[in-house]
């Protein structure tokens, strides 16, 4: 028997979250597009949390996170806003690389495995 999947956010393309035997995969790309790096750091994390909480989850209990970043000369800004945002001792497993995004305003774009 196949246990089911809950979608959240579902387009014809891809879905915001998906929740499968307690376990969140999720992706989240800036709002603003137009926004500095650090600015839309702040916002994909944000937009982070609240998915986690939608989906029943929170931040502490991610498992692991895939940093894609347009151009790695960010990534000392992106780690400053992302080390503010962890709660102390719950870091998940990351990977942090230098990507071509979707889109060319894009400087970040995250993707969350996490426990719900």
């Amino acid at each position: 028997m196949l246990l089911p999947i809950k979608r959240f956010g579902t387009t014809a393309r891809w879905s915001d979250a998906t929740v499968h035997r307690g376990v969140a995969y999720i992706v989240e790309v800036p709002s603003t597009p137009s926004a500095s790096t650090e600015a839309q750091c702040r916002e994909v994390l944000a937009q982070l949390e609240a998915t986690l909480l939608k989906v029943g989850s929170a931040k502490d209990q991610l498992l692991m996170c895939t940093i894609f970043l347009a151009h790695m000369a960010d990534r000392n800004a992106f780690n400053e806003v992302w080390d503010a945002w962890l709660i102390p001792g719950t870091a998940p497993v990351r990977a942090c690389v230098e990507v071509g995004l979707a889109d060319p305003a894009y400087r970040v774009e995250i993707q969350a495995i996490a426990a719900v």
